[in-house]
């Protein structure tokens, strides 16, 4: 995974709060803002993209732009403060703009949730335009004539790039051609499947005007956001939220179901045939608990007993904590009905077994009566002794 926890406004900004009264599934937005516990959270998701769906090169563009996102807007709280402190030669149209900033984006208590998303979008638009003001002069930039014809020559020794700030402005620049060129462009290391037009789009925007805004990926991360909602998000969910365990573990509970069911029935008709007693049908009840508990696993995703004690799978045979309130309220739900199903269906496999009556075995065909006569098995009765020596002289 990227390491998105360097980030330098996390020094500034605190880490999102995960919303314990939340009394249902999460989000994708909130999955990806880290405001959700395991076995739902970001680090789930993550491990998820990456071993079941095998497409976590979409997530890592998403958060590696977010990432970029949250440079840009450390950069600007530097410029900010540069401003605060006292430039003179600053253009009064720059400092105007990052004073909306600081009331618009800059208090981290704000949140970002669904009644704040216009509010987020209004800040990303806002940041774009401030770098896009402050961005290095190149020959290849585009201005529109608008801003070209307001802007003021700025004092050198103002520059975005100087030591005074945490973030240089190269970084910003960095941080872009390392998403385009990591991502986005034909052939790359981890390169995406996004339509044509935007990576066409994205590609001469960076190369062709020099911009790094953070507009410059909007519509190549809705599009990765919308994908992953529509795709992968709903099978995380069922995976997760109404199940503890993952496909690894799941076929070898229905492997070992299968084998110990087959086992139980094998050994049941056996010790039926050879009329063994019902204290030792009792050892069935092993081989059909086992059998019928594995396989119900396997058809409801989950371990019933896990669930119930609070744990997750993430990998095979690692588990963690269940630390959402309505996943785990939502398990143990699940959990307990499933456990019912599995007690009967298992007290009625090991009754049927364990009680049914024996098949007796047959010693012959005949049998003689008290007189020594032969007894016909099928009911005819002894044959009188004088046809018998009458059919001997015939």
């Amino acid at each position: 995974m990227a390491d998105h926890e360097h980030l330098p406004s996390a020094t500034t900004t605190p880490s999102p709060v995960p919303d314990l009264n939340r009394n249902r599934l999460p989000t994708l937005f909130e999955v990806l803002s880290r405001r959700t516990l395991p076995p739902v959270d970001l680090f789930s998701f993550y491990i998820f993209m990456r071993d079941q769906q095998r497409s976590v090169d979409y997530l890592d563009f998403w958060l590696d732009v977010a990432q970029h996102m949250s440079l840009c807007r450390h950069y600007v709280r530097e410029l900010r403060r540069s401003v605060l402190v006292g430039t003179p030669e600053m253009s009064k149209r720059s400092s105007d703009a990052l004073e909306q900033f600081n009331f618009s984006v800059a208090d981290p208590s704000s949140g970002a949730g669904p009644s704040n998303l216009d509010k987020e979008k209004s800040a990303d638009a806002q940041t774009s335009a401030i770098l896009r003001e402050n961005q290095p002069q190149t020959p290849l930039q585009h201005e529109s004539p608008l801003s070209s014809s307001n802007r003021t020559p700025r004092d050198p020794n103002t520059d975005s790039n100087s030591p005074a700030h945490t973030v240089a402005r190269q970084d910003i620049r960095a941080s872009a051609e390392k998403i385009l060129y990591t991502f986005l462009l034909p052939g790359a290391e981890r390169e995406i499947v996004l339509p044509g037009s935007i990576t066409q789009d994205v590609t001469a925007a960076i190369e062709d005007f020099g911009r790094d805004d953070p507009e410059v990926f909007d519509v190549a991360k809705d599009y990765v956001f919308q994908a992953m909602e529509r795709d992968a998000f709903p099978a995380f969910l069922r995976m997760k939220a109404l199940g503890n365990l993952i496909p690894p573990t799941l076929m070898l509970r229905l492997g070992l179901g299968l084998i110990a069911l087959f086992g139980a029935f094998w050994a049941g008709f056996i010790l039926i045939f050879l009329d063994m007693d019902r204290l030792t049908r009792c050892f069935l009840i092993l081989p059909f608990t086992v059998g019928v508990y594995c396989l119900f696993a396997y058809q409801y995703t989950m371990d019933p007993i896990m669930a119930l004690v609070g744990y997750s799978e993430y990998t095979p045979f690692k588990f963690s904590r269940i630390r959402e309130p309505y996943v785990r309220k939502l398990l143990a739900k699940r959990s307990a009905f499933a456990l019912a199903v599995i007690i009967l269906a298992d007290a009625a496999l090991c009754c049927l077994f364990i009680f049914v009556p024996a098949v007796m075995s047959k010693g012959g065909n005949e049998d003689h009566g008290e007189d020594g006569a032969a007894v016909d098995v099928e009911g005819k009765g002894p044959e009188p002794a004088g046809q018998s020596g009458t059919k001997g002289l015939c």
